[in-house]
């Protein structure tokens, strides 16, 4: 069994040590680094570390795969080094010193932003879904005492999201988290919600404020926060110590608070429009071709860390619409590979290649499909592609229903009560097909187990390619 904290001191040192980062945020599979100097860490030392599945570098980050047992690792080196306090917002630079590219940088952002929070929207997100089936299924009334307070947990981390953006956006732009908590504060404050709803006027110094409505909202608290840290360090640059811990917070809350209001907020909103609108005119010319593209991409993108650019769009329709249309897309192909991993467990003889397939395929069921993308499908090629191909066919029947989700979540088994709503039997007839026509199509014509046996030939080695499978199966 992998130990935790053996696998993050040798992470650290696979990566340059701890003086190489920059930053480190964890997904729900992968350690995302951000690394001074790229060279200075070691891919393929870091590859051969117990627990770890693969290593990818992508999207500017040093992406280091373990699977179902990835916060452990990730709370281990927290305890071992000060990175929780090391978030920067100095520009990020690669190997030759040259600024990197901006989806790059934009990738990274997003990443760093989103993730710390993924697991409690997704657990909030799965309880709305089982509070409406509940409802629709007449066995719980919105009026009762357990729905009002159940209700109240699930939706109350949507309904303050700028609170929760502000803290982690603080942290990626290097401003001060309590400061931005303000001006995210401000944006939900119940006076100013009040004044919205009863359509009422308000101004500050007799310039007009567009009041809107801001709970739910992403864009507009992530450019103030970056706005604050630009704002920060000028004024913790010119302030005398004596009075910068005071002073820089004071000016700060009192500029950006009215700014946000006045000209940040209406103009993220209508950028949150314009973006939301956007994806639905394209989602509205073809939602099968729109299905059979992200089935059949997301996978790929998945495997470059790339998915993270489609992040905003995911959240932006939930408050613009209340609903997505995009995830049940693409959720199909994480069940394609499921299914590509039970073709394989069902093929095969080789009790080693069981040992990896049949803990995989109850992974990837539930959304964690990384195992599977690098110890089976990709390890053999044919099973990705029939992954491919049923992700596809699967998105396509998504888009056709016109499936939705109210919430973010990792798609899976236990993430099914997000997807109740418009479209959901179709959802579950597109995850099924995907699943069934992968497995049946890998059994058939996706592996055999000469591909072991050839794959080991032509790399030349009988023993390290095994090795490295048992990792993966370790890890899940």
């Amino acid at each position: 069994m992998m130990n935790p904290e053996n696998t993050s001191r040798e992470i650290l040192v696979a990566v340059g040590g701890e003086e190489n980062i920059i930053s480190l945020v964890h997904c729900a599979t992968r350690l995302r680094f951000k690394l001074k100097e790229h060279v200075k860490a070691n891919k393929e030392q870091c590859k051969n570390i117990d627990g770890v599945i693969t290593v990818v570098e992508s999207g500017g980050q040093f992406q280091v795969i373990i699977g179902n047992r990835v916060s452990e690792v990730f709370n281990a080196i927290q305890a071992i080094t000060q990175l929780g306090n090391n978030d920067s917002a100095a520009a990020i630079k690669n190997d030759d010193g040259e600024k990197e590219g901006l989806f790059a940088r934009a990738v990274d952002i997003i990443s760093g932003i989103f993730t710390p929070f993924l697991g409690a929207l997704a657990a909030a997100g799965i309880l709305k879904g089982l509070l409406m089936m509940l409802t629709a299924l007449g066995w719980m009334s919105p009026q009762s005492g357990v729905y009002i307070i159940w209700f109240a947990a699930a939706d109350s981390i949507f309904y303050f999201l700028p609170i929760a953006i502000a803290i982690t956006s603080a942290r990626k732009f290097g401003a001060n988290a309590f400061v931005a908590l303000s001006v995210a504060g401000a944006l939900v404050y119940p006076t100013l919600i009040t004044l919205f709803n009863n359509k009422a006027a308000l101004d500050f110094f007799d310039i007009p404020v567009i009041l809107m409505r801001y709970t739910s909202s992403v864009l507009p608290v992530i450019i103030s926060v970056w706005l604050l840290s630009l704002l920060e360090r000028f004024l913790n640059k010119h302030l005398h110590d004596s009075i910068r811990n005071f002073i820089t917070p004071l000016i700060c809350i009192m500029l950006i608070v009215p700014l946000t209001l006045i000209a940040i907020g209406p103009l993220g909103t209508y950028l949150s429009l314009a973006l939301a609108n956007g994806y639905t005119f394209i989602y509205n010319l073809s939602p099968i071709l729109a299905g059979i593209v992200a089935g059949m991409g997301w996978q790929v993108l998945v495997i470059f860390g790339l998915h993270w650019a489609f992040v905003p769009i995911m959240y932006n329709n939930i408050s613009i619409h209340g609903s997505d249309t995009l995830k049940p897309l693409f959720a199909p192909s994480n069940f394609a590979q499921a299914g590509a991993a039970l073709g394989v467990f069902l093929k095969t003889r080789n009790p080693k290649i069981k040992q990896i397939a049949g803990p995989a395929t109850i992974t990837g069921l539930f959304g964690i499909v990384e195992p599977i993308i690098y110890g089976i499908s990709l390890r053999y090629k044919k099973p990705f592609i029939w992954a491919t191909v049923g992700g596809g066919l699967g998105g396509a029947i998504s888009g056709f229903a016109g499936s939705t989700a109210m919430a973010p979540g990792i798609p899976g088994l236990a993430t099914l009560p997000i997807f109740f709503g418009p479209g959901f039997t179709g959802f579950i007839c597109a995850i099924t097909l995907a699943f069934v026509f992968t497995a049946v199509s890998t059994y058939l014509f996706g592996f055999n187990d000469n591909m072991e046996k050839e794959m080991l030939a032509n790399v030349g080695e009988h023993k390290k390619p095994v090795k490295r499978s048992t990792l993966v199966a370790k890890s899940v």
